[in-house]
């Protein structure tokens, strides 16, 4: 087996900086409830501010630092949503809480061509999301959270690497007891290897059985079974922002994360979104609700994102909003799909759908309709509207029809009996007769024909049946 940690050492930070494009701005901190500092960003580092200190000692070396207080609930939230999220490159993902997350990916290598493209995809897909932890790799899932804990990106695929290099760890990478370590370093013992070097009954008795089972269980002697992670059936997220913020594209940069973890959600679970709702939060006002209401299914990121900043375009806000809150309305089956070389229909339908969305997010709903066929001669009563995207049955006649109607039928003048539209027209085909509609008031009695002008400029016109036997002009073909 090979498995992968992710510790995400700065997560208490990066709940709040991940949604803010310039994360350096100010110097920002995260404090317990105890008031000492756990996290602090580069800018707070400059100043010297460093976590473990007491926040009114650190304000003192920055004035305009800017502390905010932990929020352990975000933080939980995070790591689950980045654990299902991690399911699109194995379905073996356990989260070790408070900070680190396990991949058994040795299934996986094939499908994404090595582990160097699995861990490039990896880092990259992360660092979209906004985090940045510390990767190892190790053929124990213990000993890679201890080369994780360590800073050490490692990649050990055999056991003989994992036994040369496991020794040089320093003893604080395995998280035991503060009284186990402050009796193992009165014993000189420093590292695993010296821990090694020492009697395994003796060891054992003055610190548990406990603290050998985990050098076991790094080393690969003994099992360390780990509970696998189980997504959700729908997604939620919540992200807190750094600060007030009202402009569409401070809001979008911040959106943008929440739904890069959708789509890796939506890939692992091989679903796609039709439906989502936006809630942005304010201080003493009622929260601003965004639905994304699409013509497909997807789990495209980038459209998403690009139907969103229309739709953020379009909405004032009452007040800066402080959190930003996303959950999945519909989801919907969505199988992979191959490449092809060639365009093909499936690809064509999709950008139709894409670009319908686009201009719903942009022009309203309202105003962006389809057409579908009805079953009547009468050509203006033989079409109705239909929400965009709908299937259309076969209904009515169509052929030999423009696709271009007037909305009213235009008069036409006449020279010598013949009809004209910048000069006289030329009748090439008809007449299509048409006598409907006696039920409902609007009869029609009328002969069609596809006529051309000098500019051979191709005109549906008609004329009608009746004592005038008037000429119109109904439709364009070219």
């Amino acid at each position: 087996m090979l498995w992968l940690a992710l510790r995400f050492a700065s997560l208490p930070l990066e709940v709040f900086t991940r949604a803010r494009a310039a994360q350096e701005a100010y110097p920002l901190a995260v404090a317990d409830g105890a008031g000492d500092l756990v996290a602090c960003n580069e800018a707070a580092r400059k100043h010297g501010v460093s976590p473990g200190m007491p926040a009114a000692a650190a304000a003192a070396l920055a004035s305009d630092l800017r502390i905010v207080p932990r929020d352990t609930g975000a933080e939980e939230a995070a790591l689950e949503r980045v654990a299902a999220w991690a399911i699109q490159f194995t379905p073996a993902v356990s989260i070790a809480r408070p900070a680190e997350i396990l991949l058994e990916i040795e299934g996986s290598l094939t499908l994404f061509r090595g582990l160097k493209h699995l861990w490039v995809e990896l880092v990259s897909g992360l660092s979209a999301l906004g985090f940045t932890p510390t990767i190892a790799c190790a053929p124990t899932p213990l000993a890679a959270q201890w080369f994780a804990r360590a800073g050490l990106a490692v990649r050990l695929r055999h056991d003989d690497a994992l036994r040369a290099s496991l020794p040089d760890l320093p003893l604080e990478v395995m998280h035991a007891a503060p009284e186990t370590l402050a009796l193992l370093q009165n014993v000189g013992a420093r590292t695993v290897a010296d821990c090694l070097a020492l009697p395994r009954d003796g060891l054992a008795r003055r610190v548990g059985p406990d603290f050998i089972g985990g050098l076991d269980r790094a080393l690969g002697l003994t099992a360390d079974p780990r509970l696998f992670f189980t997504p959700p059936t729908v997604f939620k997220a919540v992200q807190p922002l750094p600060a007030p913020a009202q402009e569409a594209e401070m809001l979008l940069f911040a959106a943008r994360r929440l739904l890069n973890e959708l789509c890796g959600f939506l890939a692992a679970t091989t679903n796609g979104a039709q439906s989502l709702v936006f809630t942005f939060t304010h201080h003493g006002r009622e929260p601003t609700k965004l639905t994304l209401s699409l013509v497909a299914a997807t789990r495209d990121a980038d459209h998403l994102v690009s139907v969103l900043r229309e739709k953020l375009e379009r909405t004032a806000l009452p007040c800066p909003a402080t959190v930003i809150a996303l959950e999945s309305e519909l989801l919907l089956p969505l199988a992979s799909r191959n490449l092809s070389l060639l365009p093909d229909a499936g690809r064509e339908e999709e950008a139709a759908a894409q670009l319908i969305e686009r201009l719903r997010a942009r022009l309203g709903d309202e105003a962006v309709l389809g057409l579908k066929r009805f079953a009547d001669h009468r050509p203006e009563f033989a079409w109705r509207a239909c929400p965009p995207g709908s299937v259309d049955a076969p209904a009515g006649p169509i052929a030999g029809r423009p696709l271009w109607l007037l909305q009213q039928p235009r008069p036409l003048s006449e020279v010598a009996a013949a009809p004209t539209y910048d000069g006289k027209l030329t009748l090439l085909s008809g007449p299509e007769r048409i006598e409907s509609g006696w039920w409902d008031g609007h009869d029609v009695m009328r002969d069609y024909f596809v006529a051309a002008n000098p500019s051979d400029a191709l005109l549906w016109v008609y004329r009608e049946r009746n004592e005038g036997a008037r000429w119109f002009l109904h439709g364009f073909f070219a």
